[in-house]
């Protein structure tokens, strides 16, 4: 039982001692353990069970509560508020403790301790006796570490309530003046906390008065949001936007803001007012370099999007390190308006994904794990993990009660925010200078956010792990990681240490003028910012223009094609009335041309330093995402620079193999890393999409760039190939595994590095096919059995186990093709399998169809029609006759569909990117390979190069193939 007496003395034997962090002193008693100590001092009767599991353990808390609801009725806080806050109260102590109350469950039942005939009866017991207190006070001094999170948990929240209830009291009258156009709203009814807990446990709350109104208490100075409202009445006074701001009372340290209540539209123009006023307002949190706009901090008011919470506008970048701090395309995406979090944020956990952008937020399975119990109320109660829930909907307008989707308003988006870009650049002057709107801002509290804020969520969640709660290094293994999870951050880790000690999510302050940044309690943190917020905020608006709207407005379309969907992997929109009409190779080198040119105008990067694009990215096949490019070949920055010097080489164009040089700079180093990390070619995967594709893509680049210091890199990449080559794991596909390894390394050329990996992997798919034949498997060529059999053929000698193997997966293809005429998933894999490893072909079958079928929309190399018409391409390299009309008709068709409806890619909703395999280099080479197929080899397939590449001088249009 805890001893007042002994801990009055401050001996370090005291029970409390133990639940002291590191850097905190044993002097004197800490005020959390006077707390558990006044709690546990009295004997308590405990309330009745209600059969209500939560209320029936809550009862070992019991006394806890008692000693809040005593504080507060000092304090002259009495009736249904109070009830509420100690309902609140109770619920939270009740997550905090529920682990190691229900670890000592099962300890009793185990002892055979609890009385009852049934389950419940015995769990029922178990919190009866804990309910009186003296157990209670035994069990809290066996986990200090849980007193010390339970005593800061009421105290801290006690001094909150009674801070917010004193504070309302005195600004009582302004607010009826201010905020309730002068009528008195009545008795406060009910108060609602909600938010991250700062600063001794103050959190935002929503304060509900008696004839329904509320207002927002907000426990922290709002100087910011009143100059934002000043910029915003600026902007609303150059365009047409007419956003609305949200009224505000400023007090010192604090203040109070009107409650914005979530309407629906009256109509779908309304709806189409709400996202060009969205775009409006993105424009201007894009120039203020405002982020963690997400779901929350935005209410859609009818046709009105509003922002609430604004505290983090002229948020400073952190400088970012090594290969990243390097990358051109990182460092964009790090100042776009990608990071407003307005725009779709897609989080993948291990449930899927979720989108919780301001802009976004959808209901549903959230993406990570939360705790739950089993069998609760009973003395057999267990801890168990499922997946969450996401209830979002008050950032969305609603059209006759259903929530719209922001993707089908692109169009209204685009030009909200277009119209004000333009008027904030056209009137920028207004912005800039010692006399300028932002520089009011100087001196405003803003928040920094040095880390996601759930990061500290989940480490004071499972802080609360019984294991943790016994001392304090127990309870330091866990919070202690922070020390090492960012090394630029190591400066702050006192402090946020101190926060998370103390139950509060950590926060951290600046001011737009300053490089320093704020702890909590006050603590500076000098020049730990790269720049100052209002510098950076400034150079921004002096620098927008023509090419920085289009790169912003390319960062929208993205973001809402990442929006969750389907993932598919097949064409069905068509292009009719396209004409007849053939293409002969000098206008399919000139299209193919001029989306070089389109790459090369999306290009980051300064000309002879490293380049790179950003891209539309499919994650584990199931969700998009915008990133730099990496080093991969078939969306990575290799397949574009194979794109760029395949076409230098075509036009005699420096300038394209030039900028292939520069994307590639980065190889060497990410080679490198992969070799440091023993696990990592495993995971990169040995096919087209890792460490196959790259090393394919290096030796065709050493060959047209005609520099063999790329067979160096060529080597290390073979090594990396070698060291994980006996480690796969699952099926070996093309894209991933095995099939796309052993056919890059037999494009490559023997040796006798090449000539061991095409054997280990033709093992291995051998191995596979035998073990996996009876299995359902994903269809295709990218994925399935076709990747494979192309493999095997064209390892296979006649009639040798490998092409025994070969015939057998090609069968297995044919049961598993889908119904489109792409590559990756469907008939035009399975037929060039079926092609190379000997298979049944009805030849005929196919050129009637690729005759007949129409056009496809999307043109890319995975699934569009330029993968389609690959086997077409393979077939009139092998002298086919019949195919070349075919093939000629098939040309006619893409060029006019460039033509006329450009490049469409195989992105979501077709946003260009600048990738092989979906993206614009695929198009571009797929182009290049209709015009020129005798001299350009196919990617797809990973054909060796061709020994006489076409050169021509610049200038000079080469002559191809006569159609």
């Amino acid at each position: 039982m805890l001893d007042s007496a002994t801990a009055a003395t401050a001996h370090p034997t005291a029970w409390w001692s133990a639940g002291l962090a590191p850097h905190e002193s044993g002097a004197q008693r800490p005020a959390w353990a006077e707390y558990i100590e006044r709690s546990t001092a009295t004997t308590h009767e405990p309330e009745a069970a209600t059969g209500d599991w939560q209320h029936d353990l809550l009862r070992c808390l019991a006394p806890l509560l008692a000693t809040a609801r005593n504080d507060l009725l000092a304090a002259g806080h009495t009736g249904p508020v109070t009830d509420q806050f100690l309902q609140r109260l109770g619920h939270r102590l009740l997550k905090l403790s529920a682990r190691t109350l229900v670890l000592e469950l099962h300890r009793a039942r185990v002892r055979g301790d609890l009385t009852g005939a049934t389950p419940n009866e015995r769990f029922l017991d178990f919190t009866h006796r804990l309910a009186g207190g003296s157990e209670l006070a035994d069990l809290l001094a066996e986990y200090p570490v849980l007193a010390r999170i339970l005593g800061e948990a009421c105290r801290q929240s006690v001094a909150a309530h009674h801070e917010l209830l004193t504070r309302l009291a005195e600004d009582r009258e302004l607010l009826v003046t201010t905020l309730f156009h002068g009528r008195d709203p009545g008795e406060l009814a009910g108060v609602d906390p909600g938010g991250d807990p700062h600063r001794g446990g103050r959190c935002t709350t929503v304060l509900t008065f008696a004839d329904g109104r509320k207002v927002v208490y907000k426990p922290r100075p709002l100087d910011l949001h009143e100059h934002f409202n000043q910029i915003v009445d600026w902007l609303n006074s150059r365009t047409a936007a007419a956003l609305r701001t949200v009224r505000i009372v400023r007090r010192p340290g604090y203040g109070w803001m009107e409650f914005i209540e979530h309407a629906p539209c009256d109509d779908l123009a309304a709806v189409r007012r709400f996202y060009h006023r969205q775009g409006a307002l993105l424009a201007l949190l894009y120039v203020l370099d405002g982020t963690d706009m997400h779901h929350e901090n935005l209410i859609a008011g009818g046709d009105q999007p509003v922002l609430v919470d604004v505290e983090t506008l002229f948020h400073p970048a952190m400088a970012s390190t090594g290969p990243l701090g390097q990358d051109p395309a990182h460092t964009a995406l790090l100042s776009s308006v990608s990071r407003t979090a307005l725009l779709p944020l897609m989080v993948v956990g291990e449930h899927g994904a979720a989108d919780l952008s301001g802009i976004g937020g959808d209901d549903g399975v959230a993406p990570h794990e939360v705790v739950d119990w089993a069998d609760a109320g009973l003395d057999s109660m267990h801890l168990v993990r499922r997946a969450g829930k996401n209830q979002y909907r008050d950032n969305r307008p609603t059209l006759r009660g259903s929530v719209t989707e922001p993707r089908d308003h692109e169009v209204s988006l685009l030009a909200g925010f277009r119209s004000a870009y333009e008027a904030i650049a056209r009137h920028r002057a207004e912005l800039l200078g010692p006399a300028g709107l932002l520089t009011r801002c100087s001196a405003d509290e803003i928040r920094y956010v040095p880390r996601p804020s759930r990061i500290y969520a989940t480490l004071l969640d499972e802080s609360t792990h019984p294991t943790a709660l016994h001392d304090a290094d127990g309870h330091s293994s866990l919070l202690d990681l922070l020390w090492d999870a960012n090394q630029e951050l190591r400066q702050v880790v006192p402090s946020e240490l101190a926060d998370l000690w103390s139950g509060n999510i950590p926060l951290f302050t600046t001011r737009p003028q300053t490089r320093d940044v704020w702890a909590s309690d006050g603590t500076r943190v000098p020049g730990l910012l790269r720049t100052e917020g209002l510098a950076a905020v400034e150079a921004k608006v002096a620098a927008m223009g023509e090419v920085d709207q289009d790169r912003q407005c390319w960062v929208i379309s993205a973001s809402l094609a990442t929006r969750p969907a389907p993932v598919l992997h097949s064409s069905t929109a068509t292009r009719p009335g396209l004409g007849t009409a053939e293409a002969d190779p000098e206008q399919l080198l000139a299209a193919a041309t001029d989306i070089a040119d389109e790459v090369m105008a999306q290009v980051l990067g300064d000309n002879g330093s490293q380049a790179n694009w950003l891209g539309l990215e499919l994650l584990d096949d199931h969700h998009w995402t915008i990133l730099p490019m990496g080093a991969g070949l078939t969306n990575g920055y290799l397949g574009t620079a194979l794109f760029l010097a395949q076409t230098g080489v075509l036009t005699g164009a420096t300038k394209y193999c030039e900028l292939a040089y520069d994307a590639i700079r980065p190889i060497p180093q990410v080679l490198e890393v992969l070799a440091a990390s023993p696990d990592a070619g495993q995971t990169v995967g040995a096919g087209l999409h890792g460490l196959g594709g790259i090393s394919y893509g290096l030796s065709r680049l050493a060959e047209l760039l005609d520099d063999s210091s790329l067979l160096s890199w060529l080597d290390l990449s073979l090594q990396l190939m070698e060291n994980a080559a006996s480690r796969s794991e699952g099926v070996p596909s093309y894209v991933e595994g095995a099939a796309g390894g052993l056919t890059a390394v037999q494009a490559i050329g023997s040796g006798p590095r090449t000539t061991k990996l095409a054997a280990q992997y033709a093992d291995e798919l051998l191995a596979a096919v035998n073990l996996h034949l009876q299995q359902a498997e994903p269809a295709g060529f990218a994925r399935g059995y076709a990747g494979i059999a192309w493999a095997l053929g064209h390892y296979a000698a006649a009639d040798s186990q490998y092409h025994h193997a070969a015939r057998v997966a090609v069968e297995r293809a044919e049961q598993t093709t889908a119904a489109n005429p792409g590559w990756c998933s469907g008939q035009a894999g399975t037929l060039l399998a079926g092609l190379r490893a000997g298979g049944p072909v009805d030849l005929d079958a196919y050129l009637r169809h690729a005759t007949e079928r129409p056009m496809l929309a999307d043109l890319s190399l995975c699934h569009g029609e330029l993968g389609a018409v690959e086997p077409l391409l393979w077939l009139t390299e092998r002298d086919h006759p019949a195919v070349a009309a075919v093939r000629r008709r098939r040309a006619g068709l893409v060029l006019a569909a460039v033509q006329q409806h450009g490049p469409q890619c195989g992105t979501p909703r077709a946003v260009p990117s600048p990738g092989l395999l979906t993206g614009l280099a695929g198009i571009g080479y797929g182009l290049l390979r209709l015009g020129f197929h005798g001299q350009i080899p196919s990617v797809l397939l990973q054909e060796p190069a061709r020994p006489a590449p076409i050169t021509a001088p610049a200038g000079h249009q080469p002559t191809g193939e006569t159609s």
